[in-house]
């Protein structure tokens, strides 16, 4: 499986295997740079494919983060994948990246109490949400979402981690909510397709790829411009 994720400043590109036991992470490259997401992530995806000694036509299968993120580097993401299933002809899974974190902090861990994962928004804010893991014989690393996703000012998050019930925090803004902070920061490619395993197990057709933007684009469509007034003829009174 090819893994991908431009939802957060770490551009991320692996291959990973989905065994019996798991995912098994074969190469990973990770970029960390918020604003050259379309630079850096092919040239990402080539190295982790060469890494893992695997030809892009190898591919049974893409999955990609969908977010939340910040407009223009989530697409970024998401277009490449599906462009990349497209032209490889194998199915293109989407899934949250705060739920591929909080996969990676659960996997092979004892439970602990209740996650509360946190990334950068921009504008003074970030996205969040609460998990717990799920133990299930026949998909170790499941976890399940018990809030969110949503975007929140930190402080406003801070102030209602204890009616949350939060013992930690993972992602990139993780120290900003006054909990311990575990890694990782970002997700990786084994915590993508971990939340994907169960569909890839399967066979399950994958739904259409939906962003998880949660507030609206900077960028708007301008307004139509007033209508000038004619000037008054010369002969008018």
């Amino acid at each position: 499986m090819l893994a991908l994720d431009t939802a957060t400043p770490a551009v991320t590109a692996g291959v990973v295997e989905l065994t019996g036991a798991g995912p098994v992470q074969r190469s990973v490259r990770v970029t960390h740079d918020a604003r050259k997401h379309a630079e850096l992530l092919m040239p990402g995806v080539l190295a982790a494919c060469s890494d893992a000694g695997v030809a892009l036509r190898d591919v049974d299968a893409v999955v990609t983060g969908t977010g939340p993120g910040p407009f223009t580097g989530l697409r970024v993401g998401m277009v490449t994948a599906a462009a990349l299933g497209d032209a490889l002809g194998v199915p293109v899974h989407g899934v949250c990246s705060l739920d591929a974190i909080a996969a990676d902090d659960f996997r092979g861990k004892a439970p602990r109490g209740p996650l509360l994962v946190v990334t950068d928004a921009r504008r003074r804010e970030v996205y969040w949400a609460l998990y717990a893991a799920l133990r299930d014989a026949d998909f170790p690393d499941a976890v399940t979402r018990i809030d969110g996703p949503h975007v929140e000012a930190p402080a406003a998050l801070a102030d209602r981690v204890a009616e949350l019930g939060a013992v930690a925090a993972a992602g990139g803004s993780a120290g900003l909510v006054g909990l311990p902070v575990r890694e990782p920061a970002s997700p990786s490619p084994a915590g993508l397709v971990a939340i994907a395993a169960a569909a890839l197990r399967s066979g399950a057709v994958p739904g259409p790829l939906e962003p998880l933007y949660l507030r609206r684009p900077d960028a708007v469509e301008p307004r139509a411009r007033k209508p000038v007034s004619a000037p008054p003829s010369r002969g008018a009174r």
